[in-house]
C-alpha cells in the first residue's frame, strides 16, 4: 500500500536516483515493473513536480531519441520537456525521416541508435515493432504507445489518482468503454497498486485476454478485484474513479460509424455518474472526442481532473527516465 508520509514531496535525492533495478530497464507494458517499483515512480513523481526539485540534472549529458510513428501531443511534449527539465536532451525522429520507412529493419536501426543515444521512447501502432526494437536495442526502451499497450499513461494515473484521493489500494475504478491499450495497462496497473477494477465494455470490444490473466494473477497477490462486464452501470455503480477514452483508436478512424452505434450506452455522462460515489473523480487519457464517449458537462464539471492527469504525464516519466537512464 502507497501511504502517505511526510517525506512524499522532501525525498532525499540520493534516495530517489539509486534504484539499480530500474537502470537500464526496458519498460514495454506495466507488467515489467514490480509493485514496489511502480510506487516508487509515483514517489519520485511527487519529489520531482515540487518546484524545489527543478535544480536537479540527474541526465545532464544524456540523449532520448523519440521514435514517433503515430501524431502525439502529450506523449512527445511531456518527454521532451522531462529530458530539458532533467539536464538531458530529447531528439523527435519522426518514422517518415528515418530509413525505417524505406524498409531498414528495426533491429538494424535499434543497434544503429544505440551507439547514439541513452535511450529510447517508441510510439507506434504493432507492439511487436517494441519487442524487437528493445531486443535488439543496446540501451533501455520505453512504450510511448502501442495497440496494446500505454504504461507511462498509467503511470500518470496512478499519480494523479494518488494526489486526489490520498491513496492507491481499496479504491474502487470504473473504466468504461473500449477494450483497448489504455485499458489493458490500467488492468495491471491497478490491480499491482490493490485498486479494484471493473472494465465494462461492448461484447467483441473487450481487453486483452493475456492481459486479463496477469492482472488477475495480480490482484490476488494484492488483495484487489479485477471485474469484465459489459454492464457499464453495474462497473460505475460506487465508484470512486471514473475512467473513459476514445471509442475509435487511432489508424481506425473509418471504422467509426459502425462503433457509435455500438458504444452509445457506454457514454460517460452526469447520467451515469449518479451512480458513482458522491465525490467520484472523472479522467480520460485525452485527446476526447466530447459528446462520443464524454459529455461536455462531465469533462469541464467539478469531478474531472482530466488536466492535471495530462499535466501529470511529465512529472511521471521525470521520475521514469530518472530512474532508467
Amino acid at each position: 500500500m502507497l501511504a502517505k508520509t511526510t517525506s512524499d514531496k522532501g525525498l532525499l535525492e540520493v534516495e530517489f536516483l539509486q534504484i539499480p533495478d530500474l537502470k537500464g530497464k526496458d519498460v514495454l507494458t506495466l507488467n515489467d515493473l514490480t509493485a514496489s517499483q511502480i510506487k516508487h515512480i509515483i514517489r519520485g513523481a511527487l519529489y520531482l513536480k515540487n518546484k524545489k526539485s527543478r535544480g536537479i540534472k540527474p541526465l545532464k549529458g544524456k540523449v532520448l531519441g523519440m521514435i514517433f510513428n503515430k501524431p502525439s501531443t502529450r506523449t512527445r511534449v511531456s518527454f521532451e520537456v522531462a529530458m530539458w527539465q532533467l539536464g538531458g536532451y530529447g531528439i523527435f525522429l519522426n518514422t517518415n525521416d528515418l530509413q525505417i520507412k524505406r524498409g531498414e529493419p528495426i533491429k538494424d536501426t535499434a543497434r544503429v541508435l544505440s551507439g547514439y543515444v541513452d535511450g529510447i521512447v517508441i510510439r507506434t501502432h504493432d507492439h511487436k515493432e517494441v519487442e524487437e526494437l528493445a531486443h535488439y536495442a543496446e540501451v533501455p526502451v520505453i512504450n510511448g504507445l502501442t495497440n496494446l499497450a500505454h504504461p507511462c499513461q498509467i503511470l500518470a494515473d496512478l499519480l494523479t489518482i494518488y494526489e486526489v484521493k490520498g491513496k492507491l489500494a481499496g479504491l474502487k475504478l470504473a473504466y468504461v468503454g473500449d477494450g483497448n491499450n489504455v485499458a489493458n495497462s490500467l488492468l495491471l496497473g491497478c490491480s499491482k497498486m490493490g485498486i479494484n477494477i471493473w472494465v465494462s465494455s461492448p461484447k467483441g470490444h473487450e481487453v486483452d485476454d493475456e492481459i486479463l490473466s496477469l492482472a488477475q494473477k495480480a490482484a490476488l497477490e494484492n488483495e484487489s478485484q479485477v471485474v469484465v462486464t459489459n454492464d457499464a452501470a453495474e462497473a460505475v455503480k460506487g465508484a470512486d474513479v471514473v475512467y473513459t477514452d476514445v471509442w475509435v483508436s487511432m489508424g481506425e478512424e473509418e471504422e467509426k460509424k459502425g462503433i457509435l452505434e455500438v458504444f452509445k450506452a457506454y457514454q460517460v455522462n452526469s447520467q451515469l455518474l449518479k451512480l458513482a460515489a458522491d465525490d467520484v473523480v472523472v479522467m480520460h487519457c485525452l485527446p476526447a472526442h466530447r459528446g462520443e464517449e464524454i459529455t461536455d458537462e462531465v469533462i469541464e464539471g467539478k469531478g474531472s481532473i482530466v488536466f492535471q492527469q495530462a499535466e501529470n504525464r511529465l512529472h511521471a516519466q521525470k521520475a521514469l527516465l530518472a530512474m532508467v537512464l
